[in-house]
């Protein structure tokens, strides 16, 4: 899988307070849906997953509730570090 600049800049550093938009797939347009969702934190995004028990499935079900049409991409940014969970 190659990664991307904004990535691995991601994951360089600790989530702590990372807004959405730092996020691998996020541009400016979903991260504005994503904030007016709830979704104000990178962390948050993460917390979902985590909710979900890190069930790809349902990750993707939820994504695609909130037309989050890239969610191919914020999936593999979580899923990578979450393997060694």
């Amino acid at each position: 899988m190659t990664t991307s600049t904004k990535y691995r800049d991601f994951v360089a550093q600790p989530t702590e307070e990372k807004p959405v938009g730092s996020l691998a797939g996020i541009g400016k347009v979903l991260g504005k849906k994503l904030k007016e969702r709830g979704f104000y934190k990178a962390y948050v995004v993460l917390g979902q997953f985590l909710v979900l028990k890190k069930d790809e499935d349902l990750f993707q079900e939820m994504a695609e509730g909130y037309v989050w049409h890239q969610y191919q991409a914020v999936l593999g940014l979580l899923w990578v570090p979450l393997r060694v969970m």
